[in-house]
């Protein structure tokens, strides 16, 4: 059984930090990605990384700020995030591929973790 589960995540005020992690497990990946929702808004690509050779992508929005690793002994993939601003409030998503796709695209990734809230006041 394939599970997802994010955890990290929580209030914090403008400027700080968090960093959310995301344990994969029940197969083997070929892309982890994170994806985020504001209230009234579409989800939202972030970030992601291929599981094989560690290429990275991130969303204009987060490019200098935000950091996707893996750790893949604990086949675990973590979304470091610095200078965190109140636009960054939504749910976080962990998401996998089985196979490589497209890597900013939602509807192209086969399973979704239940997400984990981030709070950034002003």
């Amino acid at each position: 059984q394939v599970q997802l589960v994010e955890s990290g995540g929580g209030l914090v005020q403008s400027g700080g930090s968090l960093r959310l992690s995301c344990a994969a497990s029940g197969r083997t990946f070929s892309r982890l990605g994170w994806f985020r929702q504001a209230p009234g808004k579409d989800r939202e690509f972030v970030s992601s990384i291929n599981c094989s050779i560690g290429n990275t992508n991130y969303a204009d929005s987060v490019k200098g700020r935000f950091t996707i690793s893996r750790d893949n002994a604990k086949n675990t993939v973590y979304l470091q995030m610095n200078n965190l601003k109140p636009e960054d409030t939504a749910v976080y998503y962990c998401a996998a591929q089985r196979y490589l796709n497209a890597y900013s695209h939602a509807r192209l990734y086969d399973y979704w973790g239940r997400g984990t809230q981030v709070t950034v006041s002003s």
